[in-house]
């Protein structure tokens, strides 16, 4: 789906954003393009390519920051001393924080492309299969753009037209309102999706991507049973989808498996700069000595985003998952001399003789077949089905450890419980998903003050900060505050 860019840039020309600011700032020469843009099929291409857009600026780096760096998995290294990132690290929260205010805008405006799309597309004279998966995408990405925005600011606007000044004014909605309309779209998505794609649409929504995908919000909402049940309609049927784990754990971040069977759906990244993925910029070691002397022939990453000690000792030698998420050893290409780190970094969105990170384009994981496998074996644990929910995590375990050693059989449902959140917690690190699972599953609060008491006794004194700054509240995001200063109709979290 990497030629999904090249439609966008056909739309843009048109500028059919339709989130909250940019409606306020509409012309009605705005209006007349938007109304008589939709007349052909690559009309309706190109729009549903600009709600895809939006995900590239969310997953780049915002999605991983919000998730990581404010749980128990990442820390921001001296490599690039940032305040916003530090303030999140150590639960600093505040209405004001970049990222928090990026993902509630970025979210918003894909939500707005989607509704275009949505409410235009059908009255196209094209192809009707297409038209419908075309839709179906487009409800696919509005439920995807929800459901990040009710977990990290639980009721939220829920804006479904947007003509009106009036309709980007509303007030937060339930979080059960919220979560019906993202299973309506879900549910028509899965119904008008394809199970597989040609080549080069690869990336694109499909019909297991909804179907896991909902399968996720059930988790969320705590419906193990309707989660147990969606998730098996995929799992018991790998082969219409093509799905499975790779035999490598590393296979998922190389250029030429990424997109192999466990892909479920990702963000597609290309390498011409502007286009790349930022995650390898954030995650790399810092290249320069002082004077500016590039070690590694090597510029702009600056080794800002680094694991926690916390993490990376949760893994032993013999797990493959340890070298596939973390390396201490980079050659450079400069001369081929081996440069060791003196911290662990991060490996997942490293590319090997990429000379600029910029210009890394490694995908991002948004939904890995993994995370399925261990989200159905939870929801199987649940439902008092330990047996079944056993034989799923043994797949992740055998793989890890490329043995039956660890063998999970005969665990009590308590037991099986707790393996499943740790390795969750080791297969999913720096994927985006980490601090959504420890406020789902109530652990947030504990598992903080656990994390702060052992990063301050195994490296950092400072970290008893993050105990300090530790509050109930913020199992939700603030609000940022820019957008209650413009909608009078909108309320703060509590504790902000």
């Amino acid at each position: 789906m990497k030629n999904i860019k090249y439609i966008l840039i056909l739309f843009v020309t048109v500028s059919l954003t339709s989130c909250m600011g940019e409606f306020l700032k509409e012309s009605p020469e705005d209006r007349f393009v938007l109304t008589n843009f939709y007349s052909s099929q690559s009309d309706a291409e190109a729009a549903v390519a600009a709600v895809y857009q939006k995900l590239y600026v969310l997953y780049e780096r915002n999605m991983f920051i919000l998730n990581e760096l404010p749980a128990d998995t990442e820390k921001n290294g001296l490599g690039m001393p940032n305040q916003y990132l530090q303030n999140l690290e150590f639960l600093r929260h505040t209405s004001e924080n970049q990222f928090t205010r990026e993902m509630w805008l970025q979210c918003y405006s894909g939500i707005g492309r989607a509704n275009t799309a949505i409410i235009n597309i059908p009255s196209i004279e094209m192809d009707e299969q297409i038209r419908a998966r075309l839709v179906g995408e487009a409800k696919f990405l509005r439920a995807l753009y929800y459901f990040n925005l009710v977990r990290f600011y639980g009721d939220v606007p829920m804006i479904l037209k947007l003509e009106s000044v009036e309709d980007a004014l509303g007030a937060r909605v339930p979080t059960r309102d919220i979560y019906t309309q993202i299973i309506a779209d879900l549910t028509d998505a899965e119904s008008s999706l394809p199970s597989i794609y040609s080549s080069n649409n690869i990336g694109r929504a499909t019909k297991g991507a909804a179907k896991i995908l909902l399968g996720k919000v059930y988790l969320t909402m705590q419906d193990y049973s309707k989660s147990a049940a969606k998730l098996a309609e995929v799992i018991n049927n790998e082969g219409e989808y093509g799905y499975g784990l790779h035999e490598n754990f590393r296979d998922n971040w190389n250029p030429a498996t990424e997109n192999g069977r466990e892909m479920v759906f990702s963000i597609e990244f290309m390498d011409p700069p502007g286009d790349g993925n930022g995650a390898m910029v954030l995650q790399g070691p810092k290249y320069s000595l002082p004077g500016g002397f590039a070690v590694l022939g090597l510029v702009n990453s600056n080794e800002a985003d680094i694991p926690t000690r916390d993490l990376y000792d949760r893994y032993t030698d013999d797990d493959e998952r340890k070298a596939g998420t973390f390396r201490t050893n980079f050659v450079s290409l400069i001369d081929g001399s081996i440069h060791t780190s003196t911290i662990p970094i991060y490996t997942k969105y490293w590319e090997e003789n990429e000379p600029n990170p910029n210009n890394s384009d490694a995908n991002m994981h948004v939904i890995r077949y993994a995370d399925a496998i261990l989200m159905y074996a939870e929801a199987l644990t649940e439902t008092g089905q330990t047996e079944p929910a056993a034989m799923q995590l043994n797949r992740i375990m055998e793989r890890a450890y490329n043995s039956t050693s660890h063998n999970v059989s005969g665990l009590a449902a308590d037991e099986l419980r707790e393996l499943i959140y740790e390795e969750r917690h080791k297969e999913l690190a720096m994927e985006g998903h980490r601090w959504f699972d420890l406020v789902r599953t109530g652990r947030f609060i504990q598992r903080m003050k656990e994390h702060a008491a052992y990063e301050a006794s195994v490296s950092e004194s400072n970290k008893v900060e993050i105990a300090q700054n530790l509050k109930d509240y913020m199992v939700l995001m603030p609000i940022p505050q820019r957008e209650i200063d413009l909608n009078p109709a909108l309320t703060q979290n509590p504790g902000y």
